[in-house]
């Protein structure tokens, strides 16, 4: 984490822990002041055209902070933070997890910078070096959720059979929900569609990001995964949201417990370990499907290092 110091320090030990004296410009940086909601857009809209946003809020508030480091991650831009009391020091060094980038402080906070952040601060590991880990779970129990609204989800191209989307009620434990390609003894095949569970579960979309179905919209690109770790991606032609009889599905991945929850028809289909199709209404507990398991934190949908308990 670099300290930008807004004038001059005269204490030389502090030098060495100096990154930058900003003297109001620099042809790296893009200023921004945030004192109402549309000056947050304005700054998300620079990120990926400059290497550094500083950001100076009016009322100091961590919303606006935390959704600017969220969808930095994984850009080339980089976030800067304008503090000038030092209990905010904490707030922007450890939000979301992660903190921003560097901390504008005048002179005199040097020192308490310094005291605060010690040798503890690491650097977040770039979203972009992470590997999506496709994993084996065992079905625990199935019962029934009463009835809710699913979401079926109309692509505008045909997926594969073992190929789906990855679904489920905790963002680190999703599910691949097997697209609608196997024709059963009463409902013929509809290989551009995935009744992929209930609308308040969260689906993996083609940037990694995130959203809940309740979110999704036509033109929105999801991406399509398979067992083998094969990722493609297919963009959303419609929605299908009716009610209907779910249930809810647990499963335990290496001792840690998830959920999804689906219709409860024939045509819903796990992904198994082998590549295979399991319905929910043949599996069993003791069967075995496929999870995307990913241990950090979403925040609008993006990952990032942090502690969440999803149950």
């Amino acid at each position: 984490m670099q300290i930008w110091v807004e004038n001059e320090v005269n204490s030389d030990p502090n030098q060495n822990f100096i990154s930058r004296l900003w003297t109001g410009s620099s042809h790296d940086v893009a200023e921004v002041s945030i004192d109402v909601p549309s000056d947050q857009d304005e700054a998300i809209s620079l990120i990926g055209l400059v290497p550094w946003i500083l950001v100076r809020c009016s009322d100091w508030t961590m919303i606006p902070l935390e959704n600017l480091i969220a969808c930095s991650r994984g850009t080339q831009t980089r976030i800067a933070a304008a503090i000038d009391r030092e209990i905010e020091i904490s707030g922007a060094a450890f939000a979301l997890g992660g903190g921003v980038d560097a901390i504008l402080i005048p002179g005199d906070m040097v020192d308490d910078a310094i005291n605060f952040l010690g040798d503890r601060w690491t650097k977040e590991e770039p979203i972009e070096n992470r590997q999506i880990n496709l994993t084996e779970a065992r079905i625990l129990s199935m019962e029934s959720a009463g009835v809710g609204e699913r979401v079926c989800i109309d692509l505008t191209r045909r997926i594969n059979e073992g190929q789906g989307a990855a679904t489920g009620s905790i963002s680190g434990k999703l599910c691949l929900i097997h697209g609608e390609t196997i024709s059963s003894e009463y409902v013929p095949n509809r290989p551009f569609r995935i009744n992929a569970g209930a609308i308040h579960s969260y689906i993996l979309m083609a940037d990694g990001r995130t959203k809940y179905m309740s979110e999704l919209e036509t033109g929105d690109e999801i991406a399509i995964l398979s067992s083998s770790g094969h990722i493609e991606t297919a963009v959303v032609g419609r929605l299908k949201i009716e009610m209907r009889p779910l249930l809810v599905i647990r499963f335990d991945m290496s001792g840690e417990e998830g959920q999804v929850v689906v219709q409860q028809a024939e045509t819903v289909r796990f992904v198994s370990p082998k590549g295979t199709s399991v319905s929910v209404t043949d599996a069993k507990p003791g069967d075995k499907i496929t999870v995307l398991a990913d241990d950090r934190v979403r925040h609008i949908g993006i990952a990032l290092d942090g502690e969440m308990v999803e149950k």
